[in-house]
């Protein structure tokens, strides 16, 4: 494989995203500024958070296959198939239900294998287990020579590529928020901001292991604890995937008054959250929040 396949420079990221300040009476009563990281934009295929944690793991596979993890409407299959089109290299997808296999694709694994992703169905028992080395050995027989990257793209690389995140947000805010699933981007934005600010993690997923997630990540990319952060786990809706209609008008209200598309299962609960903590009082008075922006709808 050329290495000039990997020059991810070629598809021309907008680095850094934009920043960009929102006009909100329901922070402004309470004397907080609310800013937007519109990492959305930084590629239309790659967009947000996935650019930072996959540009790193994809320069280390070096043109290798790449082999990775997700549910039937994961944004990460979804970009890694983005990325093995764009780039050039062969993508496989283990996809959470086997049940799935005999059912006509939805829109977001249709649109995996239209990029040449190749869609292997495991049975949810199996996917549970897919870190243990004997599941890896099975998955590296049947596909060959791969470079593993874990569901939802969260490993020591992606964290290491999150930090730069934080770089472009030093003295922009004080507190900087983001939807969390893996913990990845967390790690790595903490990591990355300046002393004295604080990154905000706002779980999409029930269960309350994604502390003890970071914190593994931030052992694993930095050696041990890095930069300032707290996670609020009230705002997850239910869990991943999950919705209500109070959510969507939320969010159908968020983008009329921002022109912002607002994507439903992570960033709009990241907006509901950062809505309800100003109502709360929990930012101070001249508090700046930036809330980032990670993917579209």
């Amino acid at each position: 494989m050329p290495s000039e396949a990997l020059d991810l420079s070629r598809l021309q990221p907008l680095l850094p995203s934009p920043l960009q300040p929102a006009e909100d009476g329901r922070f402004a009563r309470h004397g907080v500024r609310l800013l937007l990281k519109r990492d959305d934009l930084i590629h239309p295929d790659l967009s947000g958070n996935k650019w930072r944690k996959l540009s790193p793991n994809l320069r280390a596979a070096a043109g290798r296959p790449v082999l990775t993890f997700g549910g039937a409407y994961s944004n990460h299959l979804r970009a890694t198939a983005a990325a093995g089109r764009l780039l050039g290299f062969p993508t496989i997808g283990v996809v959470r239900g086997d049940e799935l296999a005999g059912r006509p694709l939805n829109p977001s694994l249709a649109q995996c294998a239209a990029d040449g992703m190749t869609l292997h169905f495991v049975d949810r028992t199996t996917y549970r287990t897919k870190a243990d080395p004997e599941v890896l050995a099975g998955l590296l027989s049947a596909f060959g020579e791969c470079c593993v990257i874990p569901e939802g793209g969260s490993n020591a690389l992606a964290a290491q590529g999150c930090t730069e995140l934080g770089h472009e947000l030093r003295g922009r805010a004080d507190v900087v928020a983001v939807a969390c699933g893996t913990g990845g981007t967390l790690a790595g934005l903490a990591a990355g901001l300046a002393p004295g600010q604080r990154a905000l993690g706002i779980p999409v997923l029930r269960g309350g292991f994604l502390g003890d997630a970071v914190r593994e990540l931030q052992q694993e990319a930095f050696g041990g604890p890095a930069g300032s952060w707290s996670l609020d786990e009230r705002f997850h809706f239910g869990g991943y995937a999950r919705t209500t209609t109070q959510l969507h008008a939320f969010a159908d209200d968020f983008e009329q008054r921002h022109q912002l598309p607002v994507e439903r299962l992570y960033v709009a609960k990241l907006l509901y959250a950062l809505t309800a903590l100003a109502e709360e009082g929990v930012f101070p008075t001249g508090t700046t929040v930036a809330a980032v922006v990670t993917g579209r709808p």
